[in-house]
């Protein structure tokens, strides 16, 4: 299967090194902008629109919410396959609702990867059988909250105590977190929506590391779901999960056999 590589980041680069050496995935193709290169040895053809893309299969997008808003449309409405992590995209209605107009009229699929946490196959499938609430927190060390909107409603290297400061829905979350907004959005699209579903975000000074703690209860019973992420060794800002999500989703893209 022969595969389009989005990007050049440090989540680029990791899925580029073991598409190397995965059996039945070719990387055949890196889409990055005008004027720049890979950030990685390849033996990929590089092309820089994506009208430059030629005969691949999947398409892996690792660029964030802009690799997507540029190139997404053109690919799907091709009829290509595109794995994305950037589920903050679809916060965007205008920009959901081109992407899946575009997948609709040219026979093109999108798959959003899990990313920075798992549980959401068990979100998806207490849906189908009646999901009533959800839940997604999200605890970082106050330093990682440095740049967002965070700093206008705490002074974040005084706090002593985990200080939450953000509560509200999934689409607010994306609108006011835009680099910080993919799990949530994950979550929403995987359960009952942007507007349903509740996210906290806290800076504590006692966290260690960023966790992602995702709540349900519905007809199907309930649980929680907590997951500490560890970055990638090249990146504190990258998660070393969504990268390995990604991967499995193209894995999944060439298997014979998926377990879902």
């Amino acid at each position: 299967m022969r595969v389009c590589l989005i990007g050049r980041g440090p989540i680029a680069r990791f899925v580029a090194a073991r598409l190397e050496a995965a059996e039945g995935l070719d990387l055949a193709e890196v889409l990055v902008r005008p004027g720049t290169m890979p950030g990685f040895a390849s033996g990929a053809r590089v092309v820089h629109e994506a009208a430059g893309v030629g005969d691949v299969d999947v398409v892996a997008d690792c660029a964030g919410v802009g690799g997507l808003a540029a190139h997404g449309e053109a690919l799907l409405s091709r009829g290509l396959r595109l794995v994305t992590l950037s589920a903050a995209a679809f916060a965007d209605a205008a920009l959901e609702a081109s992407l899946l107009a575009a997948a609709r009229a040219g026979g093109g699929r999108i798959t959003i990867a899990a990313g920075a946490i798992g549980a959401v196959d068990a979100l998806a499938a207490a849906r189908a059988g009646g999901l009533e609430t959800v839940r997604y927190t999200g605890r970082k060390p106050p330093a990682g909250w440095a740049g967002t909107a965070a700093e206008a409603v705490a002074d974040l290297s005084a706090l002593t105590e985990p200080f939450v400061h953000y509560e509200g829905d999934a689409r607010e979350a994306a609108r006011r977190y835009p680099k910080n907004a993919n799990v949530a959005a994950t979550v929403a699209l995987a359960g009952i929506g942007f507007e349903a579903t509740t996210v906290r975000l806290v800076a504590d000074p006692r966290a260690t590391a960023n966790t992602h703690t995702l709540e349900a209860e519905g007809a199907f019973g309930r649980f929680t779901a907590t997951f500490e992420a560890r970055a990638l060794p090249d990146n504190p800002r990258s998660s070393a999960l969504a990268a390995m999500s990604m991967v499995r989703a193209l894995l999944d893209e060439a298997a014979p056999l998926r377990v879902a």
